[in-house]
């Protein structure tokens, strides 16, 4: 059995609990990963402008309501306000970047070996799980996340738990 611990969300700055939030069950870890697995069966055969298109509207999301997102990572770790809106800017950006390149990034190289032929290709490999730490909840969020998401593949995040919104 997976024991997993409980989280609590703390303003720094008042030592005030923002929002708990229960402990997660086996069964709910078990239905999160079948979803992924499930999502990548499909999501690894679309094409980049159709990844590109979920991934900028993430970005467009982000920038719609960078005040909603900047807002916890000040309750949270008690960045400036104006800090916290541009990581949510930032990670947009990252975002847009990778929706507006992966296909370029990623297209097969030709290699000239000195006999035969050689050519190295991208190729989704399946459901990513990353631990995302503290400090940049959403700017390491945007480095992990656009990149393999162009790339074909699935991602499941935590963050840490002192972040957990």
């Amino acid at each position: 059995m997976i024991a997993f611990m409980s989280y609590q969300s703390v303003n720094p700055a008042t030592g005030k609990v923002l929002k708990k939030f229960k402990e997660i069950t086996n069964k709910q870890l078990e239905t999160s990963l079948k979803t992924a697995a499930t999502c990548f069966a499909t999501w690894r055969f679309k094409t980049f402008a159709e990844r590109a298109a979920v991934v900028a509207k993430a970005a467009a999301i982000l920038r719609a309501r960078v005040d909603e997102f900047a807002k916890p990572v000040t309750l949270e770790m008690g960045k400036l306000i104006a800090e916290s809106r541009g990581e949510v800017e930032l990670s947009a950006d990252i975002l847009d970047y990778y929706a507006k390149n992966a296909e370029s990034f990623l297209a097969p190289q030709t290699l000239k070996p000195s006999s035969g032929e050689a050519v190295i290709e991208i190729a989704p490999f399946g459901v990513l799980f990353g631990v995302q730490p503290w400090n940049f909840p959403y700017y390491q969020l945007a480095r992990f996340a656009a990149p393999n998401l162009m790339a074909g593949n699935v991602v499941m995040v935590k963050h840490a738990g002192c972040v957990p919104q």
